[in-house]
């Protein structure tokens, strides 16, 4: 993975983003410590936690996660069963750790996930058990939900069950360090499984129909040397997809049972609507690579190198195909929309629980309907809350994720005010008639085209004044890097 760096040269750059991201928890009223109440009880929970008798400590699981991770919510085993596989997938068993109606319940439900900002973690649960005694850490015991799957040589799901065990993880593998294994031909048979599944996966979600958007992710990261933060900037391994695919097999799974079992909560989406797919294929027309139709979007966008500037421009534009997700509680009644589009299938987060609230209640309806056992009341009770819960959650997220990203983008650039840089060019406008008026102009008063560019070093996408053509690699100087406003602008170099 390659990271992109231009540190601040002066105090006041790093004294002014500090700030700025200080800032950031009181405007979105982030949460704040955790209440001493739900710590105590937590901590009792964990004091007096016992292990599920099934024991599977037998079974040589791994986790593996970014290399800083702590919270570790998935272990994984794979075996070859014939011209088949078994493949055990272990999840933090954090119903186990959290009282139902208790002061540490309430206050899961109103943070909902864990928030990642720059300068710290805010966990949904305490550290004594998101990060030690709930967290699938190796050389652990530890108690979990572990999801048992029987596939055919097409790595396709024939059974599936889940039920509470006791497993120890053997090693914590970061990607980087799994996809270096397999690169070198070092990697244990779990690993090299793991890639013959994942692959298998990747075709059958093509079959689906499902789509991945694959753009090269921005990550906020801590300097090591201690001189702040850079924008870490590149596609995902191919490990990273593989063991996603994993987790989407459980989420597939864990929706197909709450549907037979007629109660559950599933993560739902509307495919694209025809406008957006006109506007959408009118574009990868104009930007040089067309999708005419007549394979799946989801296919299409497999197609694409987000190293070609064209290419980029079209992986931004299909953003909008990915709109309208929800959560949709049913009991008693199967829902009349329930496909996540992207997917291709029926889904439910299940895999998280210690970032994400709606996986505990998952967990524990599946782990009941596979095992013929009644469904907690608690957990029965809180379905219609959950989605107006979560989706609170999900958008308080977003804007800290958007609105960091721009304070540490803004802090980078600010020392470099009249540089030039090369810059590709992902939306861009001209003016609607004779005056010069166009849309999305950079300085928000109406005045002349813009569009949104974005320059390789640091990984920077920020607004643009200038008429430009989408795709295109052009010259631009920056004007403004506002870290308190969190606002960067360039113009067009003539």
């Amino acid at each position: 993975m390659s990271h992109h760096r231009i540190t601040p040269n002066v105090d006041d750059s790093s004294d002014q983003l500090a700030a700025a991201l200080a800032a950031l928890r009181t405007e979105l009223e982030l949460p704040g410590e955790y209440p001493a109440e739900a710590v105590k009880e937590a901590r009792t929970a964990v004091d007096h936690h016992t292990l599920p008798e099934r024991d599977l400590r037998d079974i040589p699981f791994v986790t593996i996660d970014p290399a800083t991770s702590t919270d570790l919510d998935q272990a994984l085993f794979i075996d070859r069963t014939g011209d088949g596989y078994k493949v055990l997938y272990a999840i933090a068993d954090v119903p186990s750790f959290v009282a139902p109606g208790g002061a540490l319940d309430a206050e899961t439900r109103q943070r909902g996930q864990t928030f990642y900002a720059p300068d710290g973690r805010i966990p949904l649960h305490p550290e004594v058990i998101s990060e030690n005694a709930g967290s699938l850490l190796a050389g652990q015991d530890c108690s979990a939900f572990v999801w048992e799957f029987d596939l055919d040589a097409a790595a396709d799901v024939v059974t599936v069950t889940v039920a509470r065990g006791t497993v120890r993880s053997r090693e914590k593998l970061s990607y980087k360090g799994a996809q270096q294994q397999i690169d070198d031909d070092t990697a244990s048979p779990v690993l090299r499984l793991l890639k013959e599944v994942g692959l298998k996966r990747v075709e059958l979600e093509r079959l689906r129909g499902g789509a991945s958007l694959n753009m090269p992710e921005q990550e906020i990261v801590q300097a090591t040397d201690g001189g702040g933060y850079r924008i870490a900037a590149a596609p995902s391994l191919p490990v990273e997809d593989w063991n996603a695919q994993i987790s989407l097999m459980t989420g597939m799974s864990a929706a197909q049972l709450m549907l037979n079992g007629k109660v559950g909560i599933l993560r739902t989406m509307p495919a694209p609507d025809e406008r957006s797919l006109l506007h959408f294929k009118r574009q990868t027309k104009a930007l040089g690579k067309p999708w005419d139709g007549q394979v799946s979007y989801g296919e299409y966008l497999r197609t694409l190198d987000a190293s070609d500037p064209k290419q980029l421009a079209i992986l931004h534009s299909a953003g909008t195909l990915f709109r309208g997700a929800g959560y949709t509680p049913f009991d008693g009644e199967v829902p009349a929309n329930v496909i996540q589009s992207a997917i291709g299938a029926p889904y439910a987060h299940t895999t998280a629980p210690l970032r994400r609230l709606i996986d505990r209640f998952v967990l524990v309806i599946c782990e009941a309907l596979s095992n013929g056992h009644d469904i907690p009341g608690w957990a029965r009770d809180a379905l219609p809350s959950l989605p107006e819960i979560m989706a609170a959650s999900d958008q308080l997220a977003g804007r800290l994720e958007r609105m960091a990203l721009d304070t540490v983008e803004a802090a980078l650039v600010a020392n470099h005010l009249g540089q030039e840089f090369d810059a590709v060019v992902i939306s861009g406008s001209k003016p609607s008639n004779g005056n010069g008026n166009g849309k999305g102009n950079g300085n928000g008063n109406g005045n002349g085209p813009s569009g949104t560019v974005q320059i390789p070093e640091p990984a920077v996408t920020a607004r643009c004044d200038g008429e430009m053509e989408p795709g295109t690699v052009v010259r631009v100087r920056l004007i403004k890097a506002d870290i308190a406003g969190r606002e960067i602008r360039f113009e067009l170099v003539r």
